[in-house]
């Protein structure tokens, strides 16, 4: 991991552990989290354009900010009780949409790709 999320893995375990949270912070939980602060990240750009959601008011960007910063902290929070790298997990995703997605055959397009065969 990064050395600024390895630093934030830590915040959030510290605060956790002063808070004798770690108890609720199972896998299940954390991951129920995440998926709660993504729909509320969602709820911000549910009825936008998509021209407005390209250019939020300052009002809906503190809040979109805020939430943002939710899903992050649990996302990282899952990650370390999980032992994921984030960035590495990342790299490698990329990867592999690197040798499914080839860019001369996908270029300006949307369609899915057929799975990696082994």
């Amino acid at each position: 991991m990064t050395t600024e999320l390895e630093r934030l893995a830590v915040r959030l375990r510290e605060f956790a552990r002063a808070r004798d949270w770690e108890q609720f912070h199972t896998p299940k939980n954390l991951a129920m989290a995440l998926s709660g602060e993504v729909g509320e990240l969602v709820a911000e750009f549910q009825w936008l354009t998509a021209e407005e959601s390209a250019d939020l008011s300052p009002e809906t960007l503190a809040r979109v900010r805020s939430e943002l910063g939710d899903v992050t902290a649990y996302l990282v929070r899952l990650a370390d009780v999980v032992g994921v790298d984030l960035v590495e997990a990342a790299n490698a995703k990329l990867d592999e949409n690197d040798r499914r997605y080839d860019a001369e055959l996908y270029r300006g397009s949307a369609r899915k790709a057929p799975p990696l065969s082994s």
